[in-house]
């Protein structure tokens, strides 16, 4: 059995939304198609506040937002207007330029509310890069779910353990949400190349070593592993198969070849670029981001 490796993840802010990210690090660039993984930690907004990104650009990945509380409104450059509720899935395939907005509801901001959640991105296979913009928006009673003797398995996207989700995935993927009971395992099969796991809330053992929380575990490919509750769990699977080559990321833009990032960048300073219906603020482009 070889060591996992563990990436700790470094804390940021978006637009007031204080998050844990462990996706991209120098230690580990991807795992299968993420690219980048984001922990929105679970906070409170009092009434008359709220989450507000404002518009900005993506190239060559899908956006991928779970929440396990609260409710974002996603707005983008194709006409797509949808409040997503924890538990569903709000999918968005960038293709070679596309616009969104993600904030709390209108009706929402009446009270006081919680936040938490996910959002990953997932780079899209070359052929695909530049290809049309999607957005798709899948509730959670659509998600496959298998619950047995106390461990319960939600696909949020691709497949895995028997499930598949109906998440329109570009490559082999697996995002899987986990929750065991207290004294529960759960054998991690080897059907995907690439695999990493993430523990939300709870004591957890990979093969009988302690899983440090908020901390992203790069599992050894080509090798089962265990996974035991020593206390409720809550964790997210993710992977898939390697990425078709490497990429670079740059700002808000993924891509194969890095002239792709330099005509988005351009293009989006120039003010060249689809935008969200009915919105005017954006954020801008900053200046040599890396």
């Amino acid at each position: 059995m070889n060591s996992p490796l563990v990436i700790r993840p470094r804390a940021e802010d978006v637009e007031g939304q204080p998050i844990l990210r462990p996706l991209p690090s120098a230690q580990c660039r991807s795992v299968g198609p993420f690219v980048f993984f984001d922990h929105m930690l679970e906070t409170t907004y009092p009434a008359g506040k709220g989450m507000n990104i404002r518009q900005h650009p993506h190239i060559g990945l899908s956006t991928l937002t779970y929440l396990f509380s609260g409710q974002i409104q996603h707005k983008d450059s194709l006409g797509s207007d949808q409040v997503v509720e924890a538990g569903d899935v709000s999918w968005m395939t960038a293709g070679s330029a596309i616009a969104h907005v993600e904030r709390t509801p209108s009706a929402q901001l009446e009270r006081e509310r919680r936040m938490h959640g996910l959002q990953v991105w997932l780079a899209s296979p070359r052929e695909q890069e530049q290809g049309p913009g999607h957005y798709s928006h899948h509730p959670a009673a659509s998600l496959p779910v298998n619950d047995n003797l106390g461990v319960s398995i939600r696909m949020i996207a691709g497949h895995g353990f028997c499930l598949e989700s109906p998440v329109p995935v570009l490559s082999p993927t697996l995002y899987a949400e986990l929750q065991l009971q207290t004294a529960t395992s759960l054998l991690i099969p080897t059907e995907h190349q690439e695999r990493a796991l993430y523990v939300l809330a709870g004591e957890a053992q990979l093969d009988g070593q302690p899983v440090e929380l908020n901390t992203l575990v790069i599992l050894p490919e080509g090798e089962t592993t265990t996974l035991f509750a020593e206390s409720d769990c809550h964790a997210v699977l993710i992977g898939g198969a390697p990425l078709d080559g490497p990429r670079r990321i740059n700002w808000n833009f993924v891509a194969s070849d890095p002239a792709l990032i330099d005509e988005a960048r351009r293009r989006w300073a120039a003010g060249d670029w689809p935008q969200v219906p009915g919105e005017s603020e954006r954020i801008e482009l900053p200046p040599g981001k890396h």
